[in-house]
C-alpha cells in the first residue's frame, strides 16, 4: 500500500499512545517483563495488499489470539457436531479464565475463553502430524499433545504464510505457574468434558499459546479468515469457508471476553484479544487487522489497542452492524 496510508496509520498510533493506563500482565514472568513502550498496527485486505507500522517486527507470544485459529482447525479436523459436544458457542459474561461451565451440560460456555480452550484443544486430529516438532517429550507433553501442537504450527504457519515457532522457554515458564488453567481443566475433566489428562490439556494448550508473532503475522492471519479460508498471499485453503464463518460469529459474541458486548456496540468488528497485547479484528470480505501494545485494561485487552481499533472503526465506518459500511479496499486505494 501507498506510504499515505502508513502516515495515516501512524496518525493513530501517536493518537492511541496518548493512553498511558493499563498494567502489563504481572502473573506471567514473560510478559512481566515486556516493554511497555512497544506499539504496532497492520492491516492486510482480502486482495492481498499490506501495511504496517510501529514496532511491526517485534515477535510476542500470541496468547489468546491463539483460540480462534484452534478452533477453526479443530472444526475441520472433526466436525462442528462434535466441537459443538464439547464446548458451546453462547457468551460467558465473566473473565477469561472463570471456573465455570454451562448448566446443564458441564461444557464450557464458548471456545474464546480458557476452558473452552483447553477443551477445544483435545480435539485436534494428532494421528496424521508427527510428534517431532511439537517440543521436547515430558510426562504432561506427551507423543498425542505434541502430535497436536505439530498440528496447530502447520495450520497456523497456513494462516500466517509462513513457518511459525513456539517460544518454549516462555511455555515452559507459564506452565510452571498456571495453577488455575489446571484447575480449569480439572473441573472439566470432572464433567466429563475433557478425554485427556488435565496436565496435558493444560500443556498442550500453553504451547499453542505460545507461539511466536509479529503483528504483520496477525492481520494475515485474520485476513485469511476474511477471506473464507484462503490465504490471501498464498492462495491457500487454510480452512474451509464454513469453519471460518462459523469462528467468526464466535469472535463476535464472545472474543472480547466479558467486554464483548461492548466492542460489538461501539467497534463492531469481529475480534479477539490476547495478553501480550495484541488484538486482531476480521471484516469478512475486506480486511484483517491487527494491533499490538502491551498495556491491559481490567477485561486483559490491550488499551492503545483498543483506542486503534475504536479509530479505525469510527474513520472507515468499519463497523459490521452501520448501513453506511464502505468498502475498505477502495477506501484505502483512494487515500493511496
Amino acid at each position: 500500500m501507498h506510504e499515505s496510508i502508513n502516515s495515516y496509520l501512524r496518525e493513530i498510533l501517536k493518537e492511541s499512545s496518548q493512553d498511558v493506563s493499563g498494567t502489563l500482565a504481572g502473573y506471567i514472568p514473560r510478559l512481566r517483563d515486556a516493554d511497555e513502550n512497544l506499539q504496532a498496527l497492520a492491516l492486510a485486505t482480502t486482495d492481498a495488499q499490506a501495511c504496517s507500522v510501529g514496532d511491526d517486527e517485534h515477535l510476542f507470544t500470541i496468547q489468546s489470539i491463539s483460540k480462534p485459529f484452534v478452533y477453526a482447525l479443530a472444526l475441520d479436523d472433526v466436525g462442528l457436531e462434535r466441537v459443538r459436544e464439547m464446548v458451546g458457542m453462547e457468551p460467558s459474561g465473566e473473565a477469561f479464565n472463570e471456573l465455570s461451565l454451562e448448566g446443564g451440560t458441564g461444557r464450557p460456555l464458548n471456545p474464546m475463553i480458557n476452558a473452552g480452550a483447553i477443551a477445544t484443544h483435545q480435539l485436534l486430529d494428532h494421528t496424521r502430524h508427527d510428534s517431532h516438532s511439537g517440543g521436547r517429550a515430558s510426562d504432561s507433553r506427551t507423543s498425542q499433545v505434541r502430535s497436536r501442537t505439530a498440528r496447530i504450527l502447520e495450520g497456523m504457519a497456513g494462516f500466517a504464510g509462513r513457518t511459525l515457532e513456539v517460544d518454549w522457554d516462555a511455555a515452559e515458564e507459564e506452565f510452571a505457574t498456571t495453577y488455575r488453567n489446571m484447575a480449569i481443566a480439572h473441573m472439566l475433566k470432572s464433567h466429563g468434558s475433557l478425554d485427556i489428562e488435565p496436565d496435558e490439556a493444560v500443556r498442550g494448550y500453553i504451547d499453542s499459546c505460545s507461539v511466536l508473532v509479529t503483528v504483520r503475522d496477525l492481520a494475515l492471519m485474520a485476513a485469511t479468515l476474511a477471506n473464507s479460508g484462503v490465504n490471501p498471499e498464498t492462495g491457500q485453503q487454510v480452512v474451509s469457508a464454513e469453519s471460518a464463518r462459523t469462528t467468526l460469529g464466535v469472535m463476535a459474541t464472545c472474543g472480547m471476553y466479558d467486554a464483548s458486548g461492548r466492542w460489538l456496540t461501539q467497534i463492531g468488528i469481529p475480534a479477539k484479544s490476547g495478553i501480550s497485547g495484541g488484538i486482531i479484528g476480521v471484516l469478512p470480505g475486506q480486511v484483517g487487522i491487527a494491533s499490538f501494545a502491551p498495556r491491559l485494561d481490567e477485561e486483559g485487552s490491550s488499551v492503545q489497542g483498543v483506542s486503534m481499533f475504536q479509530h479505525l472503526s469510527n474513520e472507515l465506518s468499519l463497523h459490521v452492524l452501520s448501513n453506511q459500511r464502505i468498502n475498505v479496499i477502495e477506501e484505502l486505494r483512494a487515500r493511496a
